[in-house]
């Protein structure tokens, strides 16, 4: 097996702090830039399971370093440079403390709520009579707080403005954002034979300025359905056919565990864990159009690479 990188800890020229995300290794350099480590880690419901996927990282960073070219004329983002197939160097912003969540369709959490009666999702009335993975009439924003750890909670537009956690003018402009680059999104999964059903964007502040952080339009923040086969399947009630990674959580469900106290997460044997970076690898294909090429991880290369940009 392809080796996965699980942990870093680099020492990078300027370096101030690491932080450590679910996936991501974030290094503050200075006080100027941020270098994102994208690791083999998986998450799910909110759990980062045992043992890495090989080439995830690779398949992240580059989807996510692709679709912030394809949208840097409707908001400027946090990237500069991405020196190795795992890092993204970017711009040092200070976060919202909430991320916008976007949905075009009624499907995942949101469907299970409406399903249980709720008729309102984040102060967003929702009609009556959907079924699950109907479109909405138009896509809805259903924003949470950005947890340091646990669970994300949903948050409606008016709550994040009285808390201060985003002033108003900041919130209808992030909002705006949020919209524009939702409708690029779908238009470019279209062209691939894809649905962009829902996704979640960061966004920070620099000198004043608004910038998309983070990652976009990857298959560990969005959900894709195949157009192909989607209206028949949607009116025989049949599950959509899906490029995310449910298929983990559905593993997951099906083995007894969703991240409950006293769940055990289940044995990931190799074969599991191969069968993941395929799906991941199929999931980059797809999304991007391009042949996925495997590069061998390793953290001296990392390390080096990195270095060799800082210093210039």
């Amino acid at each position: 097996m392809s080796k996965a990188i699980v942990e870093t800890k680099f020492n990078f020229p300027g370096q101030k702090s690491r932080y450590k995300g679910k996936v991501r290794d974030v290094y503050n350099i200075a006080d100027r830039y941020m270098v994102m480590v994208v690791s083999d880690r998986i998450s799910a419901f909110d759990v980062v399971l045992p043992k890495g996927i090989p080439f995830k990282g690779q398949v992240l960073n580059q989807i996510a370093s692709k679709f912030l070219d394809a949208t840097k004329d409707i908001i400027p983002n946090w990237k500069i440079a991405t020196p190795d197939p795992q890092v993204t160097v970017g711009l040092k912003c200070e976060p919202f403390r909430v991320e916008m969540v976007i949905r075009g369709y009624l499907t995942g959490s949101a469907w299970r709520e409406y399903k249980a009666g709720a008729r309102e999702l984040c102060g967003v009335k929702l009609p009556e009579g959907m079924k699950e993975n109907q479109k909405f009439p138009s896509p809805i924003i259903t924003p949470t707080t950005k947890a340091d750890e646990g669970h994300d909670q949903n948050i409606s537009k008016e709550e994040i403005i009285s808390q201060g956690l985003v002033s108003r003018e900041d919130y209808e402009q992030i909002e705006k954002y949020t919209y524009a680059l939702f409708e690029r999104g779908t238009e470019m999964a279209a062209k691939k034979g894809l649905i962009l059903v829902d996704t979640k964007y960061e966004f920070g502040k620099k000198d004043g300025q608004i910038y998309l952080i983070d990652e976009i339009h990857t298959p560990d923040s969005s959900r894709y359905f195949y157009s192909e086969g989607y209206e028949e399947r949607f009116e025989k009630g049949e599950p959509q056919r899906q490029l995310s990674k449910e298929f983990v959580r559905q593993w997951l469900m099906d083995n007894g565990f969703q991240g409950k106290e006293g769940q055990q997460v289940p044995e990931m044997t190799d074969e599991i864990v191969n069968s993941i970076t395929d799906r991941y690898i199929e999931l980059y294909e797809h999304i991007t159009g391009d042949k996925f090429v495997k590069h061998e991880t390793d953290e001296k290369k990392i390390e080096k690479n990195v270095s060799l940009f800082l210093e210039h």
